[in-house]
């Protein structure tokens, strides 16, 4: 048994390794100032001061901030609204299907994702920009947050309700005082989880933005493109431990609620 667990470890070691080596990589040569991503010469932040001075990427970043707060406060509305209308559905095969139909967008390729909203604001007129980038980033991060918040529903104890409506609480009082008090960590784990994804994602963005407005992500695929620069690798850097202090911040949160809230709905 120990055998097993210790080459459990060092497998997992060798899959992190596989993952994190080339971001380690490149983030490494940021800092070259040979201008390259082989014979780093000498420590640099020269790269980071051309990203901090372009002011046309300085207005990407602010689109991509906008549209990932934007969308990941919506998302969190609408996935709160939607975890709550399948939890007190009754019958568990209906339960099922809704929870299956939450899941087409997660378990589905990016591409084909992509070209759906494409084909779909293209039909409804729908110009590609701002807009058109909002709403798909709001479509694919609702299932996300759903399942953030829908385990922890099931985790609350129906007592607390029961109790709360023989003191005489209405159905807006259980919601304000006793379901979405219970649920604040998930609410805020599905939240971050919901802005990481959006700040992430290209695929889907690529094919539903349009002239005049870019992310992140199509701006670093499109100068990639152009040929290797180092200032490519400083942004990618800088979005890279942005995207790590989003994870801090929802492991920080889960740990909370799991303090807070003993399993059972016992607090």
């Amino acid at each position: 048994m120990k055998r097993t667990h210790r080459w459990g470890r060092v497998y997992l070691l060798f899959v992190f390794a596989i993952m994190y080596t080339p971001i380690g990589y490149l983030m490494y040569y940021s800092f070259n100032s040979g201008g390259t991503m082989h014979d780093f010469q000498f420590f640099t932040l020269k790269w980071y001061g051309e990203v901090l001075l372009d002011d046309r990427l300085l207005i990407i970043v602010l689109n991509t901030l906008v549209v990932a707060l934007l969308s990941a406060a919506v998302a969190t509305i609408l996935g709160v609204i939607g975890a709550l209308a399948i939890y007190y559905v009754k019958r568990q095969r209906m339960k099922n299907t809704l929870l299956a139909l939450n899941n087409v967008l997660i378990v589905s390729p990016d591409v084909i994702i992509g070209a759906s909203f494409l084909l779909l604001f293209t039909l409804a007129g729908i110009k590609l920009g701002f807009v058109s980038v909002l709403l798909s980033h709001i479509a694919f991060s609702v299932p996300i947050v759903v399942l953030m918040v829908l385990p922890k529903l099931e985790e609350m104890s129906p007592t607390w309700i029961d109790a709360a409506r023989d003191l005489g609480a209405g159905s807006r009082q259980v919601l304000s005082r006793v379901i979405l008090p219970f649920l604040t960590p998930s609410i805020w784990a599905g939240f971050f989880m919901a802005l990481t994804y959006s700040l992430d994602d290209f695929a889907v963005t690529f094919f539903v933005t349009g002239n005049g407005f870019s992310t992140l992500s199509v701006e670093i695929y499109s100068r990639a493109r152009q040929g290797i620069s180092l200032s490519i690798n400083a942004l990618s850097t800088l979005l890279f431990l942005f995207t790590m202090l989003l994870v801090v911040g929802y492991y920080v949160l889960s740990q909370k609620g799991g303090r807070m809230y003993g399993i059972g709905g016992r607090k």
